[in-house]
């Protein structure tokens, strides 16, 4: 797909890899990105950015794993330009402090509505406006924790092994919608999840990791998106994004 002149939301937007590949897409030549995330006033830094690269931003506060919410977005999408080329769903949240299972069911739930929930909704919303204007491309936001057992954030791991295996299930949504849907799944990212993932501070079980390899940076993993997105041959596909 060429991004130039097309409409894209973006989930997760107002900080780290949903900021980065908003930025992105503008700077590639979309005509408009809609900033989806909880937090308003983060998504104005984001929303300037976007502005500032030429494209058309515009702020949605959207709770991902409200079918109304997203419903709303989606609607407004189609009101505004009559189409949706490109979905990044990315707004993630992982069990921070205490780790599992020391977290309340009520966070557990959270991820587990927001990680999975969020994208599979996204994506099964989203189609039939993808579909009228002939087709789109959905990336996810998976993990590379979502090939390994990972007890401290048992939750989170396994929200993002179900993204891995809902993506690859979307494979047939390339013919009969036109809708290629593919998936990153990126390494130790330098992202506010991870600097918060022990409370205030990367936690204790992290540091290690978070010390001994080279973090990646939102864009490393934005450039992986948006290759998903341009290269039409990617259906299905699973990127992981490795630390080296």
């Amino acid at each position: 797909m060429d991004i130039k002149d097309k409409v894209a939301i973006v989930t997760g937007a107002a900080s780290g890899i949903g900021q980065a590949t908003a930025v992105m897409l503008a700077a590639r030549g979309a005509k408009a990105v809609i900033l989806a995330d909880i937090n308003a006033d983060a998504l104005n830094k984001t929303a300037a950015m976007v502005e500032e690269n030429g494209a058309e931003a515009v702020k949605s506060v959207t709770d991902v794993s409200s079918i109304e919410a997203l419903r709303a977005m989606l609607a407004d999408t189609d009101a505004r330009y009559g189409r949706l080329d490109i979905l990044h769903n990315n707004a993630g949240l992982g069990e921070g402090h205490p780790d599992w299972p020391g977290i309340t069911p009520e966070r557990s739930a959270a991820i587990i509505d927001i990680n999975l929930r969020g994208v599979i909704l996204g994506t099964q919303l989203a189609l039939d406006l993808m579909k009228k204007n002939g087709g789109g491309v959905i990336v996810n936001t998976s993990s590379g924790g979502a090939f390994v057992p990972l007890p401290p954030q048992a939750v989170y791991v396994a929200t993002k092994a179900a993204v891995v295996h809902f993506t690859k299930s979307c494979a047939p949504l390339a013919e009969s919608h036109g809708v290629r849907v593919n998936c990153v799944c990126p390494g130790l990212t330098e992202t506010q999840m991870v600097q918060t993932s022990g409370g205030d501070r990367v936690a204790p079980w992290l540091k290690p990791m978070y010390d001994s390899v080279n973090l990646l940076s939102p864009e490393d993993i934005a450039t992986a998106v948006l290759e998903l997105i341009s290269d039409d041959s990617k259906i299905a596909e699973i990127v992981s994004v490795e630390n080296t």
